[in-house]
C-alpha cells in the first residue's frame, strides 16, 4: 500500500550502495549499505511523511530490515 513512497524515502535518505529500484521488497537493506545512522533519517522522513511516530519498541533492525518490513510498520501505524 505504501510501497512506492517506502521506496521514495529510502531512494532519497538511505544512502544506500545498490539503487532502490533494483531492490526487491524483502531484499536487506543493511546488506544493500543501509547504516544506522541513515536508517535515522528514513525513520524521520517516514514519521515526516505518514504522520506517524515510531515507538521505541520498534526501533530495532528487525523493523528497517527490508522494504516489506518497513510498509507492514508503517501499516500497523498509520491505521
Amino acid at each position: 500500500m505504501h510501497s512506492e513512497k517506502v521506496r521514495e524515502i529510502l531512494d532519497k535518505n538511505g544512502r544506500l550502495s545498490s539503487p532502490v529500484p533494483d531492490l526487491s521488497d524483502d531484499s536487506d537493506l543493511y546488506s544493500a549499505g543501509l547504516t544506522s545512522l541513515a536508517t535515522v533519517s528514513v525513520m524521520l522522513a517516514l514519521e515526516d511523511e505518514f504522520d506517524i511516530e515510531i515507538p521505541d519498541n520498534m526501533l530495532s533492525r528487525k523493523t528497517f530490515e527490508s522494504i516489506s518490513s518497513i510498509v507492514e510498520t508503517v501499516n500497523e501505524l498509520a491505521e
